[in-house]
């Protein structure tokens, strides 16, 4: 390889990073870096203070445009809007933005649905401040604005994402802990285990994309969400099969039925009891993780 096709591939994985935790969306991501490499091949590298810097800034403001495109999108988008999530762990491979993760939570599903809150410019701000460890000066020539002004974006930004982040920090041996009994419950159809482990007003997002068949609303309460893991396993029994896997850098649960990749499960934990679960449906979203599977 030349020395222009190293230096990208050196930055690669910090370049689909920041675009995955832009866009919420492998694809997406890929396809901006991918645009990058291109402008890249033709830019006068040798003028360049900083190759890194470059493009840096170059995929930041491709994600921003990107995702204000798709905001328009999701005001259109049939039921709730979910990042496309992707497994983590053993189930790396070069080509994801895994390969950059430091914490499990600045990648988790709950962190990127947290994220959608944000306007692009806020969001492209706070990555590149509170996960990237940009400085202020970096992020000002990135965005095109004042220090002061990038400062004042992170601020604001840090203060949504807080106050819609889950309040409490959970071990990851509770997590799996939790889903490892969740899991054998629901392969039983225990009713009243399911129940016992759920907070008395769990909620659960599903996201089908209006491909699948899901829930219009958030479903909420213990005793509605346990009968319907319960009327699943009652129907279809020995077809429903729960593998527990990471997705997003924390712990999660993929549900087959009939051999058939049927949602991909994240589970929000506090006070030793789930109290939010986001079910992945989308048939487009699940693609990677399927693909997977279908070549094991």
């Amino acid at each position: 390889m030349d020395d222009a096709t190293l230096t990208f591939d050196r930055h690669r994985p910090r370049l689909q990073g920041i675009a995955y935790r832009m866009l919420g969306s492998v694809a997406e991501a890929e396809e901006v870096v991918q645009d990058a490499w291109l402008r890249w091949h033709e830019a006068a590298r040798d003028t360049l203070d900083s190759s890194e810097a470059w493009l840096v800034t170059v995929v930041t403001r491709l994600s921003i445009d990107r995702l204000r495109a798709a905001k328009v999108q999701r005001e259109h988008y049939i039921g709730a809007w979910m990042p496309e999530p992707t497994l983590t762990g053993e189930h790396d491979s070069p080509a994801t933005p895994e390969q950059l993760l430091e914490r499990a939570d600045n990648i988790s599903v709950a962190f990127l649905a947290v994220l959608e809150r944000l306007a692009p410019e806020a969001r492209a701000a706070f990555l590149l401040r509170e996960v990237f460890d940009a400085d202020y000066d970096e992020i000002a020539l990135t965005l095109g604005k004042t220090e002061a002004a990038c400062r004042q974006l992170v601020h604001r930004a840090r203060l949504q994402v807080q106050e819609g982040r889950p309040r409490f920090s959970v071990p990851r041996e509770t997590h799996e802990r939790l889903l490892r009994a969740f899991a054998d419950a629901a392969s039983r159809g225990s009713l009243q285990e399911l129940k016992a482990l759920m907070a008395e007003d769990v909620e659960l997002i599903g996201d089908g994309g209006g491909k699948v068949q899901t829930f219009s609303k958030i479903l909420r309460g213990s005793q509605r969400l346990a009968q319907l893991y319960f009327s699943l396993w009652r129907r279809l029994g020995p077809a429903v099969r729960m593998e527990l896997v990471d997705i997003n850098g924390e712990p999660g649960m993929l549900r087959f039925l009939d051999g058939e990749l049927e949602s991909a499960q994240t589970f929000e934990i506090e006070n030793d009891l789930i109290v939010r679960i986001r079910a992945q449906r989308n048939p487009d979203k699940l693609a990677r993780i399927a693909q997977i599977y279908s070549s094991k």
